[in-house]
This record gives C-alpha cells, sequence and structure tokens, in this order.
C-alpha cells in the first residue's frame, strides 16, 4: 500500500443532488458555511476540494475562504475515510505509555500518514485526543474496536485482521 497524494474525487449525481439541497436550505443565512460544512461531510464523507468550490460558488465566498474554514477546524476533512479506520490515541496517559511508538509503527506497516487514507481505500489513520480509556492506555481503535495496553510490537497482529 502506498500513498501518493492524490485520491480520485467519486461524487455521485445523487451527492450532489443532496449537497444543492443542504446550500439552499442553509442559504442567505448568517453563518451558514459551518452547518453546510458539516451536512456535505456527511454526505460525502469528507470535504474534497470539488465539494467546497460547489459551496464557495453557492455561497458567493472564494474557495479561499472555504478552504480556510475546512483546515482550521479538526472535524472536518480533506480525505476520505478508509474501510478500515484507524486511531490513536495520544492523549496524555496514552502518549506518556508510547502512543506515539504505536503510530509510528501503523505509519511504517501501512505506509500511510497521519490524516490520510491508503490508496486502496482500506484504511484510514487519525491521531485523535483522550478516547477516555486512560486505563487501558495506549489504546487503539479500528472502527469501533478498541485494542489496550499496547505495545509497538502488537500492531502487526491488529492489523493482520483487517489486512487479510
Amino acid at each position: 500500500m502506498t500513498f501518493t497524494g492524490t485520491i480520485e474525487f467519486k461524487g455521485t449525481k445523487e451527492q450532489e443532488e443532496k449537497l444543492y439541497a443542504v446550500i439552499n436550505k442553509h442559504k442567505g443565512t448568517q453563518g451558514a458555511l459551518i452547518p453546510i460544512l458539516h451536512e456535505a461531510q456527511e454526505i460525502y464523507g469528507y470535504l474534497p476540494i470539488e465539494v467546497q468550490k460547489i459551496i464557495a460558488d453557492e455561497l458567493g465566498m472564494s474557495l479561499t475562504e472555504v478552504y480556510g474554514v475546512v483546515t482550521f477546524y479538526a472535524q472536518f476533512s480533506l480525505y476520505p475515510k478508509g474501510e478500515y479506520a484507524i486511531g490513536v490515541c495520544l492523549g496524555t496517559a496514552c502518549y506518556v505509555k508510547g502512543s506515539g511508538d504505536i503510530l509510528e509503527a501503523i505509519k511504517k506497516q501501512l505506509n500511510v500518514e497521519v490524516g490520510k487514507c491508503t490508496d486502496d481505500g482500506r484504511f484510514s489513520l487519525e491521531a485523535t485526543r483522550c478516547i477516555g480509556a486512560c486505563g487501558l492506555a495506549p489504546v487503539i481503535t479500528v472502527n469501533d474496536e478498541v485494542y489496550g495496553k499496547l505495545v509497538a510490537d502488537d500492531v502487526p497482529g491488529i492489523l493482520a485482521k483487517y489486512i487479510a
């Protein structure tokens, strides 16, 4: 698996129709951009530049303004989530107990950077804040499954379940 940095946008006509409906619902309302971005991300799973351009055009804003908001707030993503979304907790308890090493092991094995998705769309990687499982530190999640009390050497065995 490699990451080249370019993800082909594969939006559908149905998604585009939903996006225009969302924009029209909020258009003319002060502060409409943030709710539109949230709903657009629900529709597409992320906010590709093509979607940002539609929003900018429809709201009479520059693409730079929209992109600035998308990149400022951590809840917005420029990249799609993988079939298996991996989150590595970097909260204090996890970090002190070695979650940075676990993050590096995952990056190396999957050849993916934080905030990105592998080219095949199978894995995405996020560095998260505390997930409230400090007693299990360090912790990672793969979709809704939680893995705790880990060391970097545990990474290959955990990922093997999802690679197979």
